[in-house]
């Protein structure tokens, strides 16, 4: 009997041998013969990983490796997700597709003769799309601002926030939450004319870290004088492009046209104090007026006044806003590269804005640029991201700077960088 039950034993033990349990309750602090490594980390949601390492000491040749993940805020414990076999130096390499690694969660792996790895843990940042309903308004009419946390978040804060000046710092204007898909809807007036940056943050949780949208530029006007109207037939124009200030005078208080009055065009570019004539006309038969601007550098504001005559009042619209946009040029130093390779991406930014941030955007699973990178823009209005490319497939970045006084801010084109995995030997070493 005694001799039975020792058979069984070493029976059950050779298989115990042959197979990792698909189940663990707890994870390794420190590595026995196995490192591990991921890249890259964080993530996006959505982004692909690379887990990687090597198997130590002789004979570590061809050896069965198990991948255990614990993802955050799950009831079950460390479960079993892939295997593979090292090669022949011992190294070993598992890919998480991309579509898989939606929220934070921990990694170990299992090697032969009781070999483990520590426990890493891979941070996972939320995607968050924001949509205005309108890029432009004025200061009567609030502006909504919708979107979408990924993955979900439902009944969860997020807060929409502006830029001050031309650093990274933000303010928070108002907060909401996400309904029951996911999705948010905040609604906002300005009561200050001029270009606003805004962004709408996810502060993050136990599933996944803080994410941020992609900024955008709402540009607010002064509320309209209902018989002196202006509009400029370009909100935003990019540096040296051209706009029309135009609109109509009608009779005080009515809707009666008012031909042939001289009006004249004021502005006042950035940085300067005081409003200036730029230019006389004459309203036509319909009481309308137009001011050509071309060759625009700077951000202006215009209004229209009439000329003073000793019989009549000066009249004049509100103020309207036009924006002049940055220039950027942006350019990766390889378009293809291995997973852990850094690539540089450089370029310009014209007229010059030497101190001003800038972001490198990663285009997100959610079809939504996310900031990745934040740099400062350097003396001679050039600027430069050195970035570590991830998991196997192709990925899109571009540059994006934000408004200042002068100018509006802008996205470089976006340019693609095309990812393939090297053998687990030539990546950056694991511990």
């Amino acid at each position: 009997m005694r001799l039975r039950l020792a058979v069984l034993a070493c029976m059950l033990t050779a298989i115990g041998s042959l197979a990792a349990p698909t189940l663990a309750s707890a994870a390794p602090r420190h590595n026995h013969h196995l490192t591990i490594a991921a890249a890259p980390n964080p993530v996006t949601a959505g982004e692909g990983v690379v887990i990687y390492g090597r198997l130590l000491g002789a004979d570590n040749a061809g050896q069965p490796i198990a991948l255990y993940h614990h993802i955050a805020g799950s009831n079950q414990g460390y479960t079993l997700v892939q295997r593979t076999t090292t090669d022949a130096s011992g190294y070993y390499e598992f890919t998480r597709a991309e579509g898989v690694v939606l929220t934070n969660r921990s990694w170990f792996v299992r090697g032969p003769s009781g070999s483990h790895s520590r426990t890493i843990h891979e941070r996972v940042t939320a995607l968050v799309g924001i949509t205005p309903s309108s890029a432009s308004t004025d200061t009567n009419t609030p502006i909504t601002f919708t979107g979408q946390v990924y993955p979900n978040h439902p009944f969860e804060r997020v807060v929409l926030q502006e830029q001050n000046g031309s650093s990274d710092d933000w303010s928070t204007l108002k907060s909401g939450h996400t309904n029951g898909g996911s999705v948010y809807s905040i609604s906002y007036r300005w009561r200050r004319p001029g270009d606003h940056d805004v962004r709408v943050v996810f502060p993050g949780d136990y599933r996944n870290i803080r994410g941020v949208s992609d900024p955008m530029t709402i540009t607010v006007n002064q509320a309209q004088v209902p018989d002196f109207t202006i509009a400029t037939s370009a909100p935003i124009v990019d540096e040296g492009g051209s706009a029309t200030i135009s609109g109509v005078l009608y009779m005080p208080g009515t809707t009666t046209p008012d031909p042939s009055t001289v009006v004249q065009l004021w502005g006042r570019r950035a940085h300067q104090s005081r409003f200036a004539v730029l230019a006389d006309a004459t309203t036509g038969p319909d009481g309308s007026y137009s001011f050509p601007q071309p060759g625009l550098t700077t951000n202006t504001v215009y209004y229209v006044a009439t000329m003073p005559l000793s019989q009549t009042k000066r009249r004049h619209t509100a103020a309207v806003y036009e924006g002049v946009r940055d220039v950027l040029t942006f350019q990766p130093s390889t378009g293809t590269a291995t997973t852990g390779q850094t690539v540089m991406f450089s370029g310009t930014v014209l007229p010059d804005k030497a101190g001003h941030s800038i972001y490198l955007q990663k285009l997100g699973n959610d079809g939504d640029w996310q900031t990745v990178e934040v740099r400062f823009v350097r003396n001679d209005s050039t600027f430069q991201f050195n970035w570590t490319i991830g998991s196997p497939g192709n990925h899109e970045f571009r540059a994006r700077i934000t408004s200042d006084a002068a100018n509006v801010g802008a996205a470089s084109a976006p340019m693609t960088v095309t990812a393939t995995a090297p053998p687990a030997s030539t990546l950056p070493p694991a511990s």
